[in-house]
């Protein structure tokens, strides 16, 4: 019989709004994906003269394994990997998602600093991932507060990593759509489909964000409980 913890309705909105998330960034990249930018240019041709205006020449640019969505800046590699879908697409969701990525490799270079916060949180923020929830077990089953607690605090971790990614985010984003007019690659109209496109995404690490607060709420309840119990 499945047991149920009544604080698991903590984390109902979370699971509602991350549903809602990847739906509307999956409807709006589907709608934008089929619009072909006037420019002709693919999303990898365009990531390399947003790279090269920035005088990243360095910065390399490849197909990224796997299927889906897998766009993304290797800051350590110093590598802008992009999805099968973008790679060779000329499409207004493929150059948006191009210039955002290419977005992050000039926030590496130009040393942003939430972007230097977020890799140097990274490391703790996995472990707190792995750890969190063994601890708290423990805690929780040999009767340690200090153990459960623990739990908690290394769960906070992720939470930062998740609220520092937000700014990171929003300004890869908002370089994308400033440069992609500058340069005259999107027309006006086009500009608008690519910024429903970034908007959409941007909802995904919002609700991660939120997704990451109240499981560090849940987690803080549960080793609250175990400690009235003590």
């Amino acid at each position: 019989m499945l047991y149920w913890d009544p604080t698991y309705l903590i984390l109902l909105p979370a699971l509602i709004i991350s549903a809602w998330a990847q739906m509307r960034i999956q409807s709006v990249y589907h709608q934008a994906s089929q619009l072909a930018a006037s420019c002709g240019a693919t999303a990898a041709q365009v990531a390399r003269q947003i790279l090269d205006g920035a005088g990243l020449y360095q910065v390399q640019i490849e197909p990224a394994p796997g299927q889906g969505l897998s766009d993304h800046y290797d800051p350590r590699a110093d590598v802008l990997r992009l999805s099968a879908l973008n790679f060779s697409s000329a499409s207004i969701a493929a150059l948006g998602v191009a210039a955002h990525e290419a977005g992050h490799a000039i926030q590496k270079h130009e040393g942003y600093a939430p972007m230097s916060v977020r890799a140097a949180i990274l490391p703790v923020a996995n472990f707190g991932q792995m750890a969190s929830w063994p601890l708290l077990l423990i805690g929780l089953i040999f009767g340690s507060s200090t153990l459960a607690m623990l739990g908690v605090y290394l769960f906070s971790a992720v939470l930062l990593f998740q609220l520092v990614t937000l700014p990171v985010e929003f300004n890869a984003s908002a370089r994308a759509i400033t440069l992609l007019d500058q340069m005259n690659i999107l027309q006006p109209e086009e500009l608008e489909q690519a910024k429903k496109v970034l908007r959409a995404a941007a909802m995904t690490y919002v609700a991660a964000a939120f997704t990451a607060l109240l499981q560090l709420l849940r987690l803080f309840t549960l080793a609250n409980r175990g400690n009235r119990r003590d």
